[in-house]
């Protein structure tokens, strides 16, 4: 006999869209067999019941058995075993025909009750089961759409525990409603070649036995046959109990798994994340707009192909592509009060997609799978080996490096004030991307820490206020007086609300380019180590220097030179990310200078920002001609006391967002 298709009772509790799909092909071929039986029994009645006309009603049965090979069966193609003995017994019943005469209690026994107990206990306990797996598949995907709204404060707790406890219950009753009805489904497969041939049998024997003439005419003919076909049905008999057996175990060992496995995020404490994946497969939930405000979330089942990401209905046959994931960002972020949220953007400037992972796991490998995926490594000829070096010094995050500090020092060669206490969170990342991501290479140094923070130590704010002459000493040498010295001699200053994000060394300032590597490399990296909140500061721009100042202490974080600023642009999706390159010049000779990319989140658009630079270069270069500097003041409105008017809403802006300190930025 050819081997049976059977459902992978493995598969149960996962409920992925190909189980999903497999198992529709299994319902379909019940429901063509439970048309075919009906048709059949209807046949057999007829045979049992039609005295006058048994020769009409065999010459039916006998049709209704050769049609078996045409019947659209989705499952068990090519049983030429099953057609050759039907189309052998449709012969003998056509030829036997004339023969037949009252066999009502033998045709009873032997071929109408084995039909009506199959339809009436084997089918019908598939259709009972189908229904109880749409129940609890339904009570399942309730429970999972409230669990997936649980907000995150703790108050809630209690409610999460009962959520949590109605989900595990949900998904234990699915997962037994499923084993069953797969059981019951791979049965049917075996049930369903004894169910068309055994009657067939009972009434051949009841024929021969009934009529001596019929003995004499077709005994020895039939006898091989018929003793084939009964070692066919043993052979099928015993392979269906032996793979009831096999699948009874199979069956009691999922269901003495660990009861975690129906606990959604069981492991919050501890997860033990994979950071080295390149594909990747589960369920998620997407965040879909209905209207201008208004958003709805559905839960999808999503894997990674290739440099794309798949979403896949339940049930459908194929998977749609969601979005190209070569070059993109992927970042956390806080989204409606849901937990374990992130965006994927793309560069080309399609939207962002917003999904939701059901744990802490699966969130952290989603995030680093496409990370991963985003940096080509799947091109390589090793991808696996790949994803593993550059994730190794990834885990390496968050150490101290005195990096930044030094090049404070080479900015001020004179200034013998340099701090020690000055603090920075950062992140080793080796950027080592694939062979054929060239020009990432070319614009970042490889290996380059990246700086996420630059903190103010609270011994610095203790000294501005000592006992003495009251004067406040700047952090990097600046004093009070030099500072208003210089706001007063500038034609320009223009405060802006910003979030510094992260900075790092690169190689080279010929193009906006290296900004955007350079956006695109500090947020990949503040998401693999869930780096998220963030100091604001005030981005004061002058016509001399561009400074970073504390709002509560106004002290001056750090300051650049506006002619040391050689590159300077907005992220091109997101408008609120603004990035420029700032050039240190050699304090040795022979030796080249350093150029650094700084990265920030401003409150307003980066072009306005951008806007004031540029006119703050043109006020430099406007000064060395008198007549080019009375130009440019002609053209742009000036203030009473002689500043130009840039931005007519950043006053406000500052105003509306200066409660603000301390929050967690979108990026």
């Amino acid at each position: 006999m050819p081997a049976v298709d059977k459902l992978l009772l493995e598969e149960a509790l996962h409920d992925s869209p190909q189980t999903r799909s497999l198992l529709s092909v299994f319902e379909e071929d019940a429901g063509t067999l439970t048309e075919y039986t009906n048709q059949l029994l209807q046949a057999m009645q007829r045979v049992y019941g039609a005295q006058n006309e048994m020769c009409l009603a065999t010459h039916q049965l006998s049709k209704h058995l050769l049609a078996y090979e045409n019947q659209n069966f989705a499952l068990g193609k090519g049983d030429e075993q099953v057609i050759s003995s039907l189309q052998n017994f449709a012969k003998t019943v056509e030829e036997l025909n004339i023969l037949h005469a009252q066999l009502a209690e033998q045709l009873a026994e032997a071929m109408v009750f084995p039909m009506i107990q199959f339809r009436e206990k084997d089918l019908t306990e598939v259709s009972t089961l189908k229904d109880m797996f749409v129940l609890t598949s339904n009570e399942h995907d309730i429970a999972m759409a409230k669990y997936s709204r649980l907000p995150k404060r703790r108050e809630n707790e209690k409610l999460k525990a009962e959520v949590v406890a109605e989900v595990a219950s949900a998904r234990k009753r699915q997962h037994q409603a499923s084993l069953q009805y797969y059981c019951a489904l791979n049965a049917l497969q075996y049930r369903k070649r004894v169910a068309v041939m055994q009657p067939m049998l009972g009434y051949t024997q009841g024929q021969i036995a009934f009529f001596k003439k019929g003995m004499e005419m077709f005994s020895k003919r039939l006898d091989s046959f018929l003793s084939s076909v009964s070692n066919t049905i043993k052979s099928i008999q015993d392979q269906m109990d032996t793979d009831t057996e096999a699948m009874r175990l199979s069956q009691q060992e999922q269901l003495s798994l660990n009861e975690s496995v129906y606990i959604p995020d069981y492991d919050v404490a501890s997860p033990v994340i994979n950071r080295n994946l390149l594909q990747k497969a589960g369920y998620l939930n997407i965040r879909n707009k209905t209207g201008l405000v208004s958003t709805s979330w559905d839960r999808l089942y999503f894997f990674t192909q290739g440099g794309n990401l798949m979403c896949q209905p339940r049930g459908a046959v194929a998977g749609g592509l969601v979005l190209d994931l070569d070059n993109c960002s992927v970042m956390a972020v806080d989204c409606e009060d849901r937990r374990y949220c992130f965006q994927i953007s793309n560069p080309s400037g399609k939207p962002s997609v917003i999904l939701q992972a059901e744990s802490k796991k699966e969130y952290e490998e989603w995030i680093c799978a496409i990370n991963n995926i985003s940096r080509q490594i799947y091109l390589t000829d090793n991808p696996e080996a790949v994803a593993i070096r550059l994730n190794q010094t990834a885990v390496q995050a968050v150490t101290p490096v005195a990096s930044f500090e030094k090049k404070c020092e080479s900015a001020q060669p004179n200034s013998q004030t340099a701090n020690p206490d000055l603090e920075y969170t950062n992140a080793t990342v080796q950027h080592q991307e694939p062979s054929d991501s060239v020009d990432s290479l070319i614009l970042i140094e490889p290996g380059t820490p990246i700086q996420f923070d630059i903190v103010l130590p609270a011994a610095e704010f203790l000294d501005q206020h000592r006992p003495g002459d009251g004067r406040r000493t700047n952090p990097f040498g600046e004093n009070e007086d030099n500072s208003k010295v210089d706001e007063e001699d500038s034609l320009l200053n223009q405060m802006f609300l910003v979030r510094f994000l992260g900075s790092m060394a690169v190689k080279s300032d010929s193009s906006k380019e290296v900004i955007y590597e350079a956006m695109r490399q500090v947020l990949a990296a503040r998401a693999i180590h869930n780096i998220f909140k963030m100091t604001e500061s005030h981005l004061l721009v002058t016509s001399k220097d561009l400074r970073l100042i504390d709002p509560q202490t106004q002290v001056t974080k750090i300051s650049f030179e506006l002619k040391d600023v050689t590159q300077f642009a907005e992220h091109q999706e997101n408008k609120r990310l603004i990035g420029f390159v700032v050039r240190t010049p050699a304090l040795i000779e022979n030796e080249d200078d350093t150029l650094s990319a700084y990265i920030f989140e401003s409150n307003t658009e980066g072009e306005k920002i951008c806007y004031t630079i540029s006119i703050g270069k043109e006020i430099i270069e406007a000064k060395k001609d008198p007549e080019a500097l009375a130009q440019l003041k002609k053209s742009i409105p000036l203030t009473n006391d002689g500043k130009f008017i840039l931005l007519t809403d950043t006053s406000d802006n500052n105003k509306e967002n200066g409660n603000c300190e301390d929050s967690e930025s979108e990026a």
